[in-house]
């Protein structure tokens, strides 16, 4: 096996660990004095250490991002916002191989992906939000009523807590941060206990970049209780949450204390379907990275496969026959195409519905086993798993398993895989193969998600806007509508008497 090399900028970085929560400007040590440790996926070995934020340090953090939301930012001029942000994003493009390592390293993903798309794309996501800066207007109102002239504000919304998932942090993290600030806000950001180291050199990147202290403030933790003390704390006036139904529900009923203003995106349980007019090759393979992307680890993955019944083995076979070219390891390794499960207690979660699934009566067709010998003996992987014979109202066809574990279906008519797609409560994203136009539009407009994807998949970009329907949450990321969310509009009525 042989991995790329760290660079010395990373190695150092590793070697500073214990690192701290950044509150007001200062790197300080948790109020509890304790740590928690970040393992690589890859082989089980010792990342870094961590300071585990709690309450106390959620309160210090939030009245830092008060104060300088009251105070300094409060002044900084659009252009002075913008200038900073672009700066944070030739920042982050400088020390981009940095960055993709240290994500490799803590969450698993290769080496090339973090490379080619996490870096760089955080880095656009920063140059899009930083544009956003003196583009933030109001318009008049032509009111009905005389002698009144009237216009509206938009205004930030106030201190925002962040919370995102370990799946893809430094794009999550910049595509709501970034904006958040552009918009005149302050930050309290709590990544996901499974992938914070990359995120506290970013927010070293951020102190480099020129942000004034408290605006932007990072606190990790081993568990839930600090994300579960930004949503409830009463001097917090926004949430914006990547993750779980679960979460989603606990951040709606914290969010009452003082109805704080919330986007969510939330879990997903993708339709991808494939019409026997689609062209089969490309097909084939869009619906193989759909599903086995990121491991399978990630909200939009196709692990929903629809097949009209013509070509049903064919794009199985497919399938099958794919799994032979793709190399499994360490994140590290450049030939790697699929790396591990973020960690042993993912792992344990997807063999559960693994084994439910067979219980069930579904056909196991490959993969299904964690991998445990030779130089998988020490990290958590598991080869891309393929069901065939699943029913609708089976638990694999239900639930968001979040790994590399797709479904199959067959089916005879558009209109019975349009319903069947959408009986479930998600409605984050789905895909659509076929030649015949007249259909795509059709069925992207029948199927009741937030993003279709026609003839591809997994496509995404700053200027298109990013969100569910249903279950899958509210509000979104990206496009113009990102404004919407991180800003309150004013309505001023003015006499002209």
């Amino acid at each position: 096996m042989s991995l790329k090399p760290l660079t010395a900028d990373t190695q150092r970085f590793l070697d500073a660990s214990p690192h701290k929560l950044l509150i007001d400007g200062e790197w300080v040590d948790a109020a509890s004095g304790e740590t928690f440790a970040s393992i690589n996926p890859s082989d089980g070995t010792h990342l870094a250490d961590l300071a585990s934020a709690g309450p106390e340090d959620v309160d210090r953090a939030v009245a830092a991002a008060r104060r300088a939301l009251d105070g300094p930012w409060s002044k900084i001029t659009p252009a002075q916002r913008e200038a900073m942000l672009r700066q944070l994003g030739d920042l982050i493009t400088v020390n981009a191989a940095q960055l993709a390592e240290l994500e490799s390293l803590d969450n698993g993903k290769p080496i090339h992906h973090t490379q080619a798309i996490d870096a760089p794309a955080a880095a656009k996501r920063v140059y899009h939000a930083a544009g956003w800066s003196g583009k933030i207007e109001g318009h008049t109102v032509p009111v009905s009523i005389p002698n009144h002239f009237v216009y509206t504000r938009r205004e930030p919304v106030g201190v925002v807590g962040i919370i995102i998932p370990w799946n893809y942090p430094l794009i999550h993290s910049m595509q709501k941060i970034a904006p958040a600030l552009a918009c005149g806000n302050t930050v309290v950001f709590k990544p996901s206990p499974w992938a914070s180291v990359a995120l506290v050199r970013l927010g070293q990147l951020m102190q480099e970049a020129g942000f004034p202290p408290g605006v932007v403030n990072i606190l990790t933790e081993p568990e839930i209780a600090a994300g579960v003390a930004l949503a409830e704390h009463p001097d917090v006036d926004k949430i914006a949450a990547t993750g779980s139904v679960g979460m989603g529900r606990s951040v709606i009923h914290a969010s009452a204390v003082n109805f704080k203003r919330l986007s969510l995106e939330l879990g997903n349980k993708a339709a991808n379907i494939i019409f026997a007019d689609a062209d089969l090759e490309a097909a084939v393979s869009g619906a193989f990275k759909a599903a086995f992307g990121n491991t399978g680890q990630s909200c939009v993955a196709g692990a929903r496969l629809y097949v009209q019944a013509p070509i049903f083995n064919q794009v199985v076979d497919g399938l099958l026959e794919m799994t032979k070219g793709i190399k499994i390891g360490h994140a590290l390794n450049p030939d790697t195409t699929i790396g591990p499960i973020v960690n042993q207690i993912q792992m344990d979660k997807i063999l559960g519905y693994i084994q439910g699934g067979l219980e069930q009566g579904a056909t196991l067709v490959c993969g299904g086993e964690q991998l445990t010998d030779g130089e998988y003996a020490n990290g958590f992987y598991l080869a891309p798993t393929i069901f065939t014979n699943v029913r609708d109202d089976m638990t694999i066809a239900r639930e968001e398993i979040f790994g590399p574990v797709v479904s199959t279906f067959s089916f005879e008519t558009e209109e019975e895989v349009v319903a069947r797609a959408n009986d479930t409560e998600y409605g984050l994203a789905a895909g659509i193969w076929t030649r015949d136009v007249a259909r795509a539009h059709r069925v992207s407009e029948a199927l009741k998600t937030g993003v279709v994807w026609v003839n591809t998949y997994d496509m995404f970009d700053s200027a298109a806007p990013f969100g569910g329907f249903k279950g899958s949450g509210y509000g979104r990321d990206n496009g113009p509508e990102i404004i919407e969310t991180y800003t309150e509009v004013k309505a001023v009525w003015v006499s002209t008497k």
